[in-house]
């Protein structure tokens, strides 16, 4: 039973967990990137574990993203960026919940950061197009299945 006194979804916390930023060809890759832009490839999946109070959750959105010019690594970014998110809802629905609608609630916070570590390394800020979490649960849920 839910109780109407507490909301349905509660963060606590919102936190880089870890991050690294890497130019391994700096900064000769820097003259590169004047007269051709890298070409980028953005992974993101999302882990979450249930901590000791009860539906308390950390729910964590991981990112690596790589440049690429001419067959050489311009850069490299991993963001591990995390929540602590307490729900007051039906058992049903939090698997959905905790990997769809929390992850749509911290991307924004998280694609700034990404955004802001690319320009303080000399790199042109990298915005994020928002990420479909949907279908990332439902291609998830569907190669669960496909194993079964």
């Amino acid at each position: 039973m839910v109780s109407q006194s507490n909301p349905p979804i509660v963060i606590q916390n919102q936190y880089i967990k870890d991050m690294s930023m890497e130019i391994p060809h700096a900064p000769i890759i820097f003259k590169k990137m004047q007269s051709a832009a890298p070409k980028v490839n953005i992974e993101a999946n999302i882990g979450v574990n249930k901590l000791e109070e009860e539906k308390t959750f950390n729910v964590l959105v991981n990112f690596r993203i790589n440049g690429d010019i001419e067959d050489e690594k311009a850069f490299i970014l991993e963001l591990s960026y995390g929540a602590v998110v307490s729900l007051n809802i039906p058992e049903e629905h939090i698997e959905p919940v905790l990997m769809v609608e929390i992850p749509r609630m911290m991307f924004p916070f998280a694609r700034q950061i990404i955004a802001s570590t690319m320009g303080s390394a000399g790199l042109p800020p990298l915005m994020l197009n928002p990420i479909d979490f949907a279908a990332l649960f439902n291609a998830k849920k569907a190669k669960e299945a496909q194993k079964q």
